[in-house]
């Protein structure tokens, strides 16, 4: 087999010690900690969805300070505003003109904390961003600088005062991961360590914006066999003629699975995809975008789809 294509071995131990300090933070969530740098690395965006106080904000948080990105957030609530998410063009006397004021949205990392506690119409100004890396305002774009990487947390849809997501929305997300309560020795660390604020405020960067650029490029020269891609192609007509299901996954969620499954592997030291990654990311990734045909909910459904897709 190849060689893994982290081949700068500066590069290697700087991601591996980025990971190490995040995990020191959050506690007992290795799997989860992985999966979110796939994200990062694969160029896609991350939803966080439990209950409050499992550590969603403090993941965003080191994930900044991990890779040195500007950090910015935003508490999504009901009366929140587009304009308050990306910029608005005020008019100036002085020079008879209107000039832009850029919003939290221009920033590395953008935490949208809360984000189904805001209106639809507050939630869709994250669409264009995240979708094609630029806002519009008055007829005019804007790039966002690079990297851009969203994180969004979001209340379990049974609490009051929330607004479920469109599914134009979720499917912008690569991934959907739940932190969950932690086990019992995690939980004694966090007992008895130090603040988790202050840890934060200890943290300091071993990547950045460049260094993740490159991972970046790494990640997607990360090969492929024609039979990886049979079984993908696979699990997405599966999806598409599945009884229980009404709409299956789109072209767009393969190429984000083909995506995070490059950067899983590169995670994993590995130049190649194995079915083995594929199966990690399926469900926290494709859960989110399947819509049940009768009851049921997308995870148990992607499990399905697992168990019933073989890998040839």
């Amino acid at each position: 087999m190849p060689d893994t294509p982290l081949r700068d071995e500066t590069l290697r131990q700087r991601l591996d010690a980025a990971m190490a300090q995040v995990n020191q933070v959050l506690l007992g969530k290795p799997r989860q900690v992985k999966l979110s740098f796939t994200c990062l690395i694969a160029g896609g965006h991350l939803l966080l969805e439990d209950v409050p106080g499992v550590g969603k904000t403090t993941l965003a948080h080191a994930l900044a300070a991990s890779f040195a990105l500007e950090f910015q957030r935003v508490q999504f609530t009901s009366d929140l505003l587009p304009s308050d998410i990306i910029g608005v063009s005020v008019y100036e006397r002085e020079s008879g003109e209107f000039r832009f004021h850029p919003g939290p949205i221009f920033t590395g990392l953008l935490l949208a904390d809360e984000i189904n506690r805001a209106s639809p119409k507050t939630q869709s100004a994250l669409l264009e961003a995240m979708a094609e890396d630029q806002v519009t305002i008055d007829g005019q774009t804007h790039a966002l600088a690079q990297p851009f990487f969203v994180v969004a947390t979001q209340n379990p849809l049974d609490l009051n005062g929330t607004f479920p997501l469109p599914d134009s929305q979720l499917d912008r997300f690569m991934l959907r991961l739940s932190l969950d309560y932690p086990d019992a020795t995690a939980e004694r660390a966090l007992l008895v360590g130090n603040d988790r604020r202050e840890l934060l405020a200890q943290l300091t960067p071993h990547l950045d914006g460049p260094a993740l650029i490159a991972l970046r490029r790494q990640a997607q020269a990360v090969t492929a066999s024609a039979s990886l891609l049979d079984y993908l192609q696979a699990l997405l007509s599966a999806s598409r003629r599945h009884a229980d299901i009404r709409i299956g996954l789109s072209p767009r969620a393969g190429l984000a699975l083909l995506g995070a499954a490059r950067a899983w592997a590169l995670l994993s030291e590995r130049s190649y995809v194995l079915p083995e990654d594929i199966q990690a990311l399926f469900v926290p990734l494709a859960a989110h975008r399947l819509l049940p045909a009768r009851g049921g909910n997308g995870d148990h459904l992607a499990r399905q789809l697992l168990a019933e897709v073989a890998v040839d």
